[in-house]
């Protein structure tokens, strides 16, 4: 049975924009290698965190909406452990209330950017 996953992860500040971007694909490239269907990816670009991790005050947040097998996450959790890139990650299980909540907020993404 698949579920819906919700993931964000934060990179490391000193990667440029298209090592990001390559970072970012790798992810999603092992998401989709593992069965799982992409839904929405989104760049929320380089943040100010709310405290310092690894003396670093900046952070490339990400997020990607899945559908997947359970035992995906543990795969992908590993992969965020393995690269140093990553610095802080989340993965969260959505609900049904909390995928109509998600849809009606791309969708309001989606009206904004037309």
């Amino acid at each position: 049975m698949m579920n819906q996953y919700e993931t964000v992860f934060i990179l490391t500040p000193v990667l440029s924009d298209e090592q990001a971007k390559e970072t970012v694909e790798k992810f999603v490239n092992l998401l989709k290698k593992n069965g799982a269907e992409i839904i929405n990816e989104e760049n929320w670009g380089l943040k100010k965190m709310a405290y310092a991790i690894d003396k670093k005050s900046t952070g490339f947040y990400n997020l990607v909406e899945f559908k997947a097998e359970p035992n995906v996450i543990n795969t992908l959790e590993t992969g965020y452990r393995r690269d140093e890139k990553v610095i802080r990650f989340m993965t969260v299980k959505l609900d049904k209330y909390a995928a109509q909540y998600a849809e009606k907020r791309r969708n309001k993404l989606s009206n904004k950017e037309a």
